[in-house]
C-alpha cells in the first residue's frame, strides 16, 4: 500500500468483501472477512473502499462513480481465491476483468498469495490461473517452508521510491532467505506437482465423503486448497461444522474451519497419497461421529 500510494501520488485503494490480507494496521484496514479481526482496534486506516469479490463490473463502476473516483485510486489488492471466508474461486472473467479496469485509469494491480502461493494451487502463484500479470504480488507464510520471511515483487518502474522509504529490521535475513531458495527447488523440482496430483485425490475424496454425507455440500477448490460446507436443517450449520473439526482432532485429523460453517483443507505440499487417503477416512468417520 505504501509503494502503491508513493508510485501513483493516490491515496484510495479498493478491495473485497470476504478478504483477510494481515493483521498490521494497512492489512487488517483492508480485510473484510470478520468484525473481530477490526474489533477494539479503530480507527483504521481511511480511503479503503470494498466492493463483493467476483463481482461484475457494473459494481465497480458504481463504486467509481458514487464514492471512489478513479483517478484518485491507488491499487486494487485482491485474492486471486479467497481463503478466510470461504474458499472461493471466482469466474474466469474476474481477474481479467480487473486488469483491463486497472489499465484503463492507471491503477495498479494488486494479488496477495500468503496462502494460496508458493505452488499451493499447482502454479507458483494463484493469479497464474487466470492469464493475468499483476503489477505488485505480495508473499509470505510458504515462501520458507515456515521460517518468518514476506516478500513484495513489484516491476521496475513501479519500484521507483529512494532508498530509505522503506525497510525492515529483520529484512533480508540470511537463514530465512537460505530457507527460501531451498523451498523453491523444492516446490519448482515436484512439490507443484505434487499438489496438483494430490490436490486431485483430496477433490474426488472430499466430493465422493459429499455425495455419501447429507450434511456435506459444495466440495472445491484448487490443488490442495479445498473446502466443503457442513450444513443442516436451517442451512449452513455452524455448530456441526464445529463438531465435526472436533471429532477429526479426536481421531488425529487437524483441519480448520473457514467462514460461516466450511472445513478447510490445506495440507503440507509435500504430502502422499497414503496420507490423502487417511485424512479421507479420518474426515468421513469423524462425519459419521457427528
Amino acid at each position: 500500500m505504501k509503494l502503491a500510494r508513493h508510485h501513483t501520488g493516490r491515496q484510495r485503494v479498493i478491495s473485497f468483501y470476504g478478504a483477510f490480507h494481515g493483521r498490521t494496521y494497512g492489512a487488517m484496514s483492508l480485510g473484510g472477512s470478520k468484525a473481530l479481526h477490526q474489533q477494539g482496534f479503530g480507527p483504521l486506516l481511511s480511503g479503503v473502499h470494498r466492493v463483493h469479490f467476483d463481482c461484475p463490473l457494473a459494481e465497480l463502476e458504481e463504486q467509481f462513480h458514487t464514492s471512489c473516483p478513479p483517478e484518485e485510486v491507488a491499487a486494487i489488492f485482491v485474492e486471486p481465491i479467497q481463503g478466510e471466508e470461504v474458499i472461493e474461486i471466482p469466474s474466469p472473467e474476474f481477474l481479467p476483468m480487473l486488469r483491463n479496469v486497472c489499465d484503463e485509469h492507471s491503477i495498479l494491480l494488486v494479488p496477495t498469495r500468503c496462502s494460496r502461493g508458493m505452488g499451493r494451487t499447482g502454479r507458483m502463484f494463484a493469479v497464474e490461473h487466470f492469464g493475468v500479470v499483476p503489477d505488485m504480488i505480495c508473499l509470505a507464510k510458504g515462501i520458507a517452508s515456515g521460517l518468518p520471511l514476506g516478500a513484495l515483487i513489484a516491476r521496475a518502474d513501479v519500484m521507483d521510491w529512494p532508498a530509505g522509504s522503506h525497510a525492515s529490521t529483520f529484512g533480508g535475513n540470511p537463514v530465512s532467505c537460505r530457507a527460501s531458495l531451498a523451498t523453491f527447488d523444492l516446490i519448482e523440482r515436484e512439490y507443484m506437482a505434487n499438489a496438483i496430483e494430490r490436490g486431485a485425490e483430496l477433490k474426488a475424496g472430499t466430493r465422493q465423503v459429499d455425495a455419501d454425507d447429507p450434511h456435506l455440500i459444495g466440495a472445491r477448490g484448487l490443488g490442495l486448497m479445498l473446502a466443503v460446507d457442513v450444513v443442516g436443517p436451517k442451512g449452513l450449520d455452524h455448530e456441526r461444522r464445529n463438531a465435526i473439526v472436533d471429532a477429526a482432532f479426536e481421531r488425529g485429523l487437524l483441519l480448520l474451519g473457514c467462514g460461516k460453517a466450511a472445513v478447510r483443507f490445506c495440507p503440507a505440499l509435500c504430502v502422499t497419497s497414503e496420507q490423502v487417503a487417511t485424512a479421507l477416512d479420518l474426515f468421513a468417520a469423524a462425519c459419521g461421529d457427528v
